[in-house]
């Protein structure tokens, strides 16, 4: 993939507190790496807090709130994972309806170990193929997903991966999924 397919872009990563930290930072920089903008988008001003796996990890700045964010304003999503991050994600009513505003705009999305709860909770991974972190493989399969157990999958323009040691597999899809753009096609 060339820079100049993703050059321009602009990606929201939405997070809350308790996020994974590589799952932001490596995918956020690999992005950036490729031309693309990022911005971070969480449920309150000022910072949010990343976890290096149960350790105090780094804090970093929020440019949007999600409910303020507008999806219009942005060509595709990064969901990192974490256990706590997306859990606090799915009971926000502006954070999931942000998600949601991605999906039915057909832009392209990213997310990685417990990410997909977020997905899981609009209700879009009927019919799916998809991965995550082991534990949610219960959650995804009743949604109506066909989990697998491989490092990144990408269906209908929704790329998912296990951990953080898929990130480099998961960075390189996520760039070839982001520089399609437009997946609605693909979802119908």
């Amino acid at each position: 993939m060339s820079n100049a397919e993703i050059k321009g872009k602009k990606v929201a990563i939405l997070v809350a507190e308790g996020f994974e930290q590589v799952e932001l930072t490596q995918p956020r920089d690999a992005l950036q790496a490729a031309g693309a903008q990022t911005e971070i988008v969480s449920l309150k001003p000022g910072t949010v807090q990343g976890l290096n796996h149960i350790d105090m990890g780094d804090t970093f700045p929020v440019d949007r709130l999600a409910k303020d964010a507008n999806a219009d304003d942005y060509d595709a999503l990064l969901l990192p994972g974490g256990a706590v991050n997306p859990d606090l994600l799915r009971i926000d009513e502006d954070a999931m309806k942000f998600v949601k505003a991605f999906y039915d705009a057909g832009k392209p999305i990213a997310s990685i170990c417990h990410g997909p709860w977020s997905l899981s909770e609009i209700g879009v991974v009927n019919g799916l193929k998809m991965t995550s972190w082991p534990s949610l493989q219960h959650e995804l399969k009743q949604g109506g997903a066909q989990w697998v157990d491989q490092e990144v999958v990408s269906d209908r323009g929704i790329v998912t991966s296990r951990n953080p040691q898929d990130i480099p597999a998961f960075n390189r899809k996520m760039i070839e999924v982001f520089a399609e753009g437009d997946q609605s096609a693909k979802r119908q």
